[in-house]
């Protein structure tokens, strides 16, 4: 099957979800125009000239602001991936604009071109409450700019998420015709894409593969939450909501999406001195954390909305070796360049 004749528009096709993304969608036949910050722009085409014509580069220096009225010309629908990393912008306000504003930009701007399908990344931090209930109906309690200037750290980014998300949904409400998805996913893991390019030590590039990184410290520390999603199906996940029901059939498409595997970070750091043996002598030495669940159970919703079942998860033995595999290897290419490791175990 082919889908040569759909043009998608992605943001954040450099990075670690989004390069995911760019990857299955051009080897599913969608052609693609992708905005890339102008100073990666050559670098970005000269990694995918594989894919010749199917594959068109936008570039942007800020995305909250700049106007490219051309650049949706022919999109078939919008991928919106791209946003601030938590950890890597420290100012709330620089956090809220690029999120916030970086997404009404982008909709708005695809809503004026006429294009009616649009899939959000967001996040599980939006849903997470006092109640721990951690439903689709639920919502981290900071949502407004002021409220926002009172957090820090990883607060900021739910803040900022937050804040962003519920614009979204206010813009759908005024503009029914536009269709939009958002994806709620915890922290996801998992190999890095082809293309994905890290020449020198950015930790926080990793994205929320650092997490495991931190695992191969002695003194290294544990995620905050041990709800997950493979990275490779939450790229799946964001190209099958292209082809969703709509909104006006099965309602509000907020999905919070997880994997459906436990999680125990003592098992887990046990499978790796297992299967990566060499690793053994620098693995964290601390036991892990209680966690008040070991999984989120199965939403319906994702197999309602998305046709995922819970067999369609990759397994979570794949995804933590696959993760720790590419984090290292990313530390052999930078210690082999003259590089010092410094892995951050905080932020």
């Amino acid at each position: 099957m082919t889908n040569s004749s759909e043009l998608i528009f992605l943001t954040g096709a450099s990075g670690f979800l989004g390069s995911h993304i760019l990857i299955q969608l051009l080897e599913q036949g969608y052609r693609v125009r992708a905005l890339v910050r102008e100073k990666k722009m050559s670098h970005f085409k000269s990694t995918y000239q594989r894919f010749g014509d199917q594959l068109d580069v936008v570039p942007v220096v800020d995305i909250a602001t700049d106007q490219i009225p051309n650049a949706f010309k022919g999109v078939t629908a919008v991928i919106h991936s791209a946003a601030p990393l938590g950890g890597r912008v420290n100012d709330i306000d620089e956090m809220v604009k690029g999120a916030v504003d970086g997404a009404l930009n982008i909709i708005q701007q695809a809503e004026k071109a006429g294009i009616t399908r649009v899939v959000l990344t967001s996040s599980f931090a939006t849903v997470v409450n006092l109640q721990y209930k951690l439903t689709d109906q639920d919502w981290y309690p900071v949502d407004t700019r002021e409220k926002a200037h009172e957090t820090h750290g990883l607060d900021a980014y739910r803040a900022a998420k937050t804040i962003a998300e519920k614009e979204v949904w206010k813009f759908a409400e005024s503009h029914p015709h536009v269709d939009i998805t958002t994806l709620n996913p915890p922290f996801f893991y998992g190999p890095f894409a082809e293309g994905f390019s890290l020449p020198t030590p950015d930790y926080f590039a990793l994205s929320t593969n650092l997490y495991y990184y931190r695992l191969t410290v002695q003194n290294g520390v544990y995620p905050v939450s041990n709800f997950y999603l493979d990275v490779r199906d939450a790229a799946k996940a964001h190209i099958l909501a292209l082809s969703s029901p709509r909104s006006s059939i099965v309602g509000r498409k907020r999905i919070v999406i997880a994997s459906p595997h436990e999680v125990d970070f003592n098992e887990v750091v046990n499978l790796i001195k297992t299967e990566r043996p060499e690793l053994q002598d620098r693995l964290i030495k601390t036991p892990s954390p209680e966690y008040p669940m070991k999984k989120l159970p199965f939403n319906t919703r994702i197999e309602e909305v998305l046709g995922m079942k819970e067999n369609d998860f990759t397994p979570l033995e794949s995804t933590v070796l696959e993760a720790v595999d590419g984090v290292l290897a990313f530390e052999k290419q930078w210690i082999d360049a003259g590089f010092k490791i410094d892995i951050p175990l905080i932020g």
